[in-house]
Order: C-alpha cells, then structure tokens, then sequence
C-alpha cells in the first residue's frame, strides 16, 4: 500500500511540475513575427516588363529611391547620424594595441577629423571634386572612415585597393585611374605601392597612417614620391580648413575594382545615389522589424573595400548606430566580439559554418550533450516554423545561451549574403543565436543587392524577394535549358541602384547592361510559387567559394594544362565550399615514361590514374606551377581525381569547338566530386 502512495505521490508531482511547465511555457512564449507581406505573395509581375516583379511592399507599384528626404547621398546620410546622436554618440571604436580596451570617436569627433584631413588634401595640392580620385590601401580601422567621409565631403572619388587583387592588377588599377595619391595604413603596403611605382610613374603623393622607416622615406623620395603622415595632412588642414563641398546624388562616391572575371579587373562605378537607394531599400524592407539607433552596435571586420561592408557602414552610420573595429587578428575576433557585444552581425557562410561547425565538434565523443543538442535544436526550430524567435526559453538556459555569449550575447540580428548559406546552418543560427537571419543576394554591379528576405518568413533555400529600389526578371538561357516560361532564367535587375556602368570599358559595360539598363548578372535564378528567388546555377563560367572569393575556372585550367603531365583539366568550385577541386586527365604520351622515372612506377593508363602516388606527384606539380604562375591560394585545387580517357565529342565531354562542357563534366564527376569534398572535411 504505501509502495503505491509513493508511486501515486511521484505521478502526481511529475504531473503538478508538467502542467506548471507547460503553464509558464504558455504564458512566457512570445507571439510570432507577423511579416510585412503575406509570405505566400512577395513579389508581383509588373504589366509591359517582360515578366519583371517587383516587391510586393513598393508603394502604388512605384520603386523606392529615398527612405529619408533628407539623404540623398552619403554626406547627408552621416550629418543626419551627427543629428541623431547629437554629435556626442559614440561613431567609430577601436584597439590601440592588441587586449586594450577599446577606444571611441564620437560623430562630431568623425565629422571633424574628415573636414581637416579633406582639407590637408586640399592643401597638399588636391581639387575638390569629381576629377580627384583618393585610393586607400588600408585594413579596417578608423582612418579608412575618416579618408572616405573626406572625400565625400570635397566630392572626391573613393578607390579602394586591397591585397588580394594582386601586384599585377593593383598596378592596372593604379594606371587607368592615374592614381596620384594613395592612403596606406602601414609600412608593408608603402612599400609594395613603391615596388609598382618602380614600373609606373603615376603616384605623386602616399599618405600614411603609421610610422615607416628612414629607408623607405628616402627609397620614396628617389622615386618622386611624396611621404607624408595621416597627422601631417590632418594638421594642414586644421591650420586652414575649408568648407566642404558636398556631393550630388548624380554624382560618383567610388569605384570599386572586382576580380570576379577572368584578366584585368573591372572599375564598377557607383554614385551616391546608387549606394542609398539601395540601403534605403533594404531599411524598408525591414521597418517595423529592425529599428537601427545610436544603442545599436556593429563589429567591423569583413572588408571595407567590399561594397558589402562600405554598404553597411553607409545604413549604419545614416542611423547612428556605433561601429567598433576589431583588432586585425582574425584568430581573436571572437574576443572582440565579447568586448564589443554587437547587436547587428552582418557575415559570411564562412564564418557562420565555422560556429555552426564549432558547436556541433563541441558535443562528439559525449552522447548526452549529442542527445541534448538534438532535443533542443528540434524544439527551437519547431518554434522558428511557427514565427516565434527568442532566447529567453529553457534551452537557451540550458544549451544556446554558450552560443549566444560567443557572439557577446545581444546580437537581433544576422544579414549574410556573400554566398549562400546552408539550410542545415541556417536553420541552427535561427534557433541557436535567436534572432531572425536575414539573406540577401546581389553583386557589386548593383551595389550590393537586388533581393532580401523578409522579417517573418522563415523557410530556406531562397534568397528572397526584390529590393524595393529594383526590379527583378528572368531571361532565357537556351543552351542551358533554361527558360521563363518554367519560372528559370538570367538573373537580371534594373533600379537606380545599379551601376553607372565599368570605369574606361565600354564594350564590358555594354556586356553587363543592356541598352534598357537590365544588369545581367550571369547569374541563373528560378522564382518560386511564393515570389521569391532561388538561384540555382550560373551562366558565366566564375563561381563564388563559401569566403566570398570568385574563381574563374577556365584561367586556372589553362595555367594547370601548361605542365606536360596534364593534356586536360576540369576546375570545380560550388559557394557552400571553401576550396576547389578538379578533374585532370593525364597526357598519355607522358605520364607512362615519368611515371617510371620519377616513381619507379610501370602500368596502363588507368592503372597509373588510380595510384595514389601518381595523383599526389601531379598534384604538387601543378599547384607549384599556380604558384609560379601567380594563382591565389583559394585559386588552387585542394584535391584532384586522374581519368585516364581524354574529354572528346564522342563522350559528350566537349563542345564542337573543344570546349568543356561543364554542365555535362559536373554531372559526369558527380561521385569523385563528393568523394573529394568528404576527404577535405
């Protein structure tokens, strides 16, 4: 009798702590986000545009230039966050040394410091306006700011250099945009912009952030070059400042150099205009959701001279939001993630997968914490299907609040948009950070973007619905089997965010805009029941890796295909993998005799293709002839599977031209592809 009591008594507080869970779990669950549009209708077909949609939140079907009238181009966008913050709001923070606290410039301080260092341009011997191009050749850090908002001010023109263009093409940049002065951060870079001067007598002037030696201010000076210090230039201009002479819509901020195609890069013009339509857009697409104020804060460190992140700091500052700089070391970033506590986390897939990735490492080996992880990330993201996104449940209690203070513990909101982002991380960064994780699509050519997800829909694989400073359609691809009338094709917008064309290139201009000002992006998208967009494929022969960085194949082939060892060579990248592999076929004519005299090996064509001595020789062979040839890093084949049988028109491998036919190639290596991708995990 008393064994059942006990057993009676045990149901009935199991029972009691059930319902008053089950209580405090009604009363403490939020309501769901409702969206600013019915999910299941975010686009429209616009009458007379050949298919074009446009956002379903355009206002009497008209685009949006100008979510403020009072900005207009982006010296207006950051007076107003001077009169947000009053001036006294804190503008731009940063580490003087690596573990200090950090440091901050109010807006004020920002806006003064930006007028004396335009101003010592002035008296250094610059012009305002459209004909002075400035490059800054700098890592992320207040300065950068300060020179942009100084050209801004005198209507100069931005050109941003960064390291991974390469010698070559930031020697091509500096020619066609006679780059006279150049604003570098440190030593190393002086000295490579001297290296190119050595070749190009076109820079006069080097402006520096830090201090560099005695040789090579004197290298400098035997090269014509004028040294002079960021304090210098700003000390002139406080001697004697002048009144700023601000910009038209009309008229340029920057332009952008791209490497996303094969040979020299292409200067994309963006005017003033172009860049705060687009942010405009994307703040409209988020109001009501996302309010952005000076209590808001952001972690610089995706590169500035991306226009993604010079994008970003445009909204921001345009809502006097703070923006903090991290350290330099990318190993660190986490700490200043922690000291900075942002409550805005634009980023990469890269770094997304890494958390993602991070957290999942954390659990192996402990089949509790495996159990629990799984128990929890399924009951968030059943959550995150109804509309419902928080961090205050129990599991963020028990499981996601580690997650959370990775990231400093605040963050609202995550925008990701250099590549796309696995549903399986999506999905987690929902219910693991709690914040709605917006997805945007776009290139440099338009800004930044031309689509975004909106707040309340949920689902993945799409990368939303158009931004309301364009329009979006799709155009048919017939030897690529894609066709609108199946909801597929290019991928083209038209809006007043898209680009003035490429800088001194009209035949590439005229490539990418056709005559009614349709951007091609080279990009293949489908729209999809609701009136959003996936993109599926891609025209041009240029993939993005997971980091963002664009390949162009067919380059990297043909450097490969200059070993004797190789008679053909397919590159393969896709945007949810960091690095590339590829397909080679060895010339039968060589590889048998170096095989023997090399390796001491003897066999037929495929044996030797299946030896793994045989791969790991060619290998090494062609990623030290990358090297030698001038490849990336992330240019180079990671991994690469030998087919003894040459790619022809009978195996339907080639094109009548001999050309590969990559469609069919992928397709063909499917299995070696995904058998090399596991490997390289």
């Amino acid at each position: 009798m008393d064994s059942i009591l006990n057993v009676s008594s045990t149901k009935l507080a199991a029972g009691a702590a059930a319902v008053a869970a089950g209580a405090y779990y009604l009363a403490s669950r939020p309501s769901p986000i409702e969206p600013p549009c019915p999910i299941d209708h975010q686009s429209v077909e616009v009458k007379g545009q050949d298919g074009a949609r446009i956002s379903t939140r355009c206002k009497d079907g008209k685009l949006l230039e100008y979510i403020y009238d009072d900005v207009t181009t982006t010296y207006e966008g950051f007076q107003r966050g001077i009169r947000l913050t009053g001036g006294t709001g804190r503008c731009l923070g940063w580490r003087a040394a690596p573990n200090e606290p950090y440091q901050w410039m109010t807006y004020q301080q920002v806006h003064d410091r930006a007028l004396r260092f335009g101003s010592g341009l002035l008296e250094k011997g610059l012009s305002a306006g459209q004909d002075t191009f400035v490059a800054i050749f700098s890592q992320n850090r207040p300065e950068w700011v300060i020179a942009e908002q100084a050209c801004s001010a005198f209507s100069m023109v931005v050109v941003p250099l960064y390291d991974t263009l390469g010698s070559q093409a930031i020697k091509f940049v500096i020619e066609q945009g006679n780059l006279h002065t150049i604003v570098c951060d440190v030593e190393k870079k002086v000295a490579s912009i001297l290296d190119i001067t050595q070749e190009v007598s076109v820079v006069k002037r080097i402006v520096v952030m830090e201090k560099i030696s005695d040789d090579l201010k004197k290298r400098a000076t035997s090269l014509g070059v004028e040294v002079m210090t960021f304090d210098d230039v700003e000390e002139a201009g406080r001697r004697n400042t002048h009144k700023a002479v601000p910009p038209r819509p009309e008229d340029l901020l920057t332009i952008c150099y791209t490497s996303g195609t094969t040979g020299l890069p292409k200067g994309v013009m963006l005017t003033h205009r172009n860049i705060v339509t687009n942010i405009s857009a994307v703040l409209k697409h988020v109001e009501g959701y996302l309010c952005l104020g000076p209590d808001d804060m952001h972690v610089s460190y995706l590169p500035l001279p991306h226009q993604f992140e010079r994008s970003l700091h445009v909204m921001f500052f345009m809502t006097g939001v703070q923006i903090g700089f991290f350290g330099g070391d990318v190993k660190k970033l986490l700490d200043d993630f922690r000291e900075l506590r942002p409550t805005i986390f634009p980023s990469v897939p890269r770094l997304l997968n890494r958390i993602y990735d991070k957290v999942n490492a954390g659990v192996q080996g402990s089949a509790i914490k495996s159990k629990l992880l799984e128990i929890a990330l399924r009951s968030k993201s059943a959550e995150v299907k109804r509309g419902i996104v928080r961090r205050d449940s129990i599991w963020d209690t028990l499981i996601f609040g580690k997650v959370q203070n990775l990231l400093g513990g605040r963050v609202r909101a995550i925008i990701t948009g250099s590549a796309p982002l696995s549903e399986a991380a999506m999905t987690f960064l929902r219910a693991a950070i709690g914040c709605t994780v917006y997805e945007g699509y776009g290139q440099t050519e338009a800004n930044a973007g031309v689509s975004f997800t909106i707040p309340g829909d949920h689902s993945t694989g799409h990368v939303g619905s158009p931004l309301t400073c364009n329009l979006i359609k799709l155009v048919d691809i017939p030897e690529m089997d894609y066709y609108t009338k199946n909801n597929q094709g290019e991928v083209c917008a038209k809006g007043p965010n898209i680009m003035k064309g490429y800088y001194k290139a009209p035949e590439k201009t005229a490539d990418a805009l056709d005559e009614d000002g349709w951007l091609h992006t080279g990009d293949v998208g489908q729209w999809l029941p609701n009136g959003v967009l996936k993109i599926i494929d891609r025209k041009k022969h240029i993939f993005k890796l997971a980091q963002g960085e664009y390949i162009a194949p067919e380059k990297v082939e043909s450097i490969y295909t200059g070993s004797p060892l190789v008679a053909q060579a397919f590159v393969h990248g896709e945007s949810l993998k960091a690095s590339c592999v590829g397909i080679f076929v060895p010339d039968p004519e060589v590889l048998p005799s170096w095989a023997k005299n090399n390796l001491n090996m003897e066999g037929t064509m495929h044996e030797l293709c299946k030896s793994k001595a045989v791969r790991n020789a060619i290998l090494e062979e062609v990623t030290s002839l990358g090297q030698q040839r001038g490849l990336h890093s992330f240019e180079q084949v990671k991994d690469i599977h030998l087919h003894p049988e040459l790619f022809s028109l009978e195996n339907g491998l080639l094109t009548p031209t001999f050309k590969s036919k990559r469609t069919a190639l992928r397709s063909t290596f499917q299995p070696q592809i995904q058998d090399m991708y596991k490997n390289l995990v």
